[in-house]
């Protein structure tokens, strides 16, 4: 063996394994090669269901480690947990020791959870009640260690009320709860959705095959060339120095942000959807048009759905929900968003947004008691219109929220907005930032089209020509590795 192969095995042997600023993600180039030989070994094994699986789960574990290192034995640690306290659950008819299974399940999940994303930020209060010195622990947090957390606790709780019946597979709850495209930032898949899927084997048809790879298209799309562009030459400069920019400028950098993370959030949803029908497996959509909401209540209902649908669900009416009259809904509605808020991870501008928006339902939800409009103007363009611009205008304060730094920075912005305006920069700044302006106005003109659009889209890509599908397939491919920046920008929720 000669010095180059040496050399060339000590490059091949860096790239496959772990390294924490090379995370296996969607819009990488390695991806994009190993995932086609998966697909080519994943055909070849389509008369093999076992084998199948196994494969699955071998890549899917591979692809884990990659991003969070040794954390991956967590991940089936989680795996082999829930299948013992599903099987248990299964065979056990008292229901106080069920109770006490479920109870167990949520200590292990929300216990990481404390562990991995909230240790340092109790310590550090603690010490600065105290009065005390406090250095933070170096702890790794795994990734979407909220997401696999939330669909471990799913799967017990709808055991213990008689939606679900235990997998009597260690494979298939393995293959479940490790499966690659959902596992870093979902969707929320529910056990309940996926596992009769994967006891199937299901393969791909070809409109299924078709439908996939246009949302991988799309979500390439908002990701690279939107969300990462405007961040990195607009957006992060606008936070990281709020004070140095007009208010015009920093609300600019409020409604880039805000499409931002919905183009990055989404775009890996449609990733992760659209490779799962690749392989065979149809997921719920995750986004549906969610600045087009006239009012909170249904904004919630079209952004993060997955997660906001668990959070109803399991948080929200095991609570009481609105059985129980108005102040116990509202307290409720609260308690359910400001968890929401601190799933996002250890920092209190997180809880301060899911306290706004829980504020935003709780209004919301008073105001349509006392007060409604004539129902000949309840439905008019006019009033859809105003509905959609306040809901939208709510929605962008609170990402303002969201993405600060923290308290002073926020003030900083409002400051700038409300005290220096200078709307008469907006003609320099369309200048020397025509090309933000332009994927900002492509954005949200794409966001805000007909319904019909899309899946008229989806219809005519699906029904190509294999070779034509191809040939569009590249060109995208073409377009997203000219625009994409030099460093790898991770999806913003691989954090949470």
């Amino acid at each position: 063996m000669n010095l180059s192969d040496i050399i060339n095995i000590e490059s091949l042997r860096k790239v496959l394994l772990y390294d924490p600023r090379q995370p296996l993600l969607f819009n990488t180039g390695l991806f994009l090669l190993l995932f086609v030989g998966f697909l080519c070994v994943y055909r070849l094994l389509r008369t093999r269901p076992t084998l199948k699986k196994v494969f699955v789960i071998l890549f899917s574990v591979y692809f884990y480690y990659k991003s969070s290192a040794e954390c991956c034995f967590i991940l089936l640690g989680v795996c082999v947990s829930d299948y013992l306290l599903g099987l248990w659950m299964g065979s056990e008819r008292r229901t106080a020791v069920k109770r006490m299974i479920v109870a167990l399940n949520v200590v292990i999940n929300v216990g990481m959870l404390v562990y991995f994303k909230y240790f340092n930020l109790l310590l550090s209060t603690l010490a600065s009640v105290a009065g005390a010195r406090f250095d933070a622990l170096d702890i790794i947090l795994p990734a979407g260690i909220s997401f696999f957390t939330f669909r471990s606790i799913s799967y017990i709780v709808d055991i213990y009320c008689g939606q679900l019946t235990p997998a009597r597979s260690l494979l298939d709850y393995t293959f479940f709860l490790t499966f690659f495209p959902p596992l870093l930032a979902g969707p929320v898949v529910r056990a309940r959705d996926m596992l009769p899927q994967v006891a199937e084997s299901p393969e791909a048809t070809p409109q299924m095959v078709g439908e996939g790879l246009f949302l991988i298209m799309a979500g390439l799309v908002k990701k690279v060339i939107i969300a990462d562009y405007i961040s990195g030459n607009f957006v992060d400069r606008i936070f990281d120095n709020p004070s140095l920019y007009s208010g015009f400028e920093n609300l600019m950098g409020c409604l880039g942000f805000t499409l931002q993370l919905y183009c990055d959030f989404s775009g890996y949803s449609d990733m992760a959807i659209g490779i799962a029908l690749l392989l065979g497996y149809r997921f719920k959509a995750n986004f549906d048009a969610p600045f087009k909401s006239q009012n909170p209540t249904e904004f919630w209902r079209r952004w993060h759905i997955s997660l906001s649908s668990w959070l109803r669900d399991y948080i929200y009416i095991p609570l009481g929900g609105n059985r129980h009259g108005r102040t116990r809904q509202r307290i409720n509605l609260m308690a359910t968003m400001l968890i929401g808020g601190l799933w996002h991870g250890a920092s209190w501008m997180y809880l301060l947004w899911g306290a706004y928006h829980g504020a935003l339902l709780v209004l919301h939800k008073a105001a349509t008691k006392v007060w409604r409009l004539p129902e000949m103007l309840r439905d008019t363009a006019p009033v859809r219109a105003a509905n959609v611009a306040v809901t939208f205008v709510l929605v962008v304060i609170g990402f303002t929220f969201f993405r600060a730094s923290g308290p002073e920075a926020l003030g900083d912005m409002a400051r700038q907005i409300f005290t220096d305006f200078r709307p008469g920069v907006a003609a320099q700044f369309a200048e020397a930032y025509l090309m933000i302006v332009a994927a900002l106005a492509a954005g949200y003109f794409l966001h805000f089209t007909p319904r019909t659009w899309t899946t008229g889209a989806v219809r005519v890509y699906a029904e190509m020509p294999l070779m034509a599908q191809a040939v569009l397939l590249s060109v995208v491919l073409f377009l997203v590795i000219q625009t994409r920046q030099s460093d790898l920008v991770p999806f913003i929720y691989l954090q949470y």
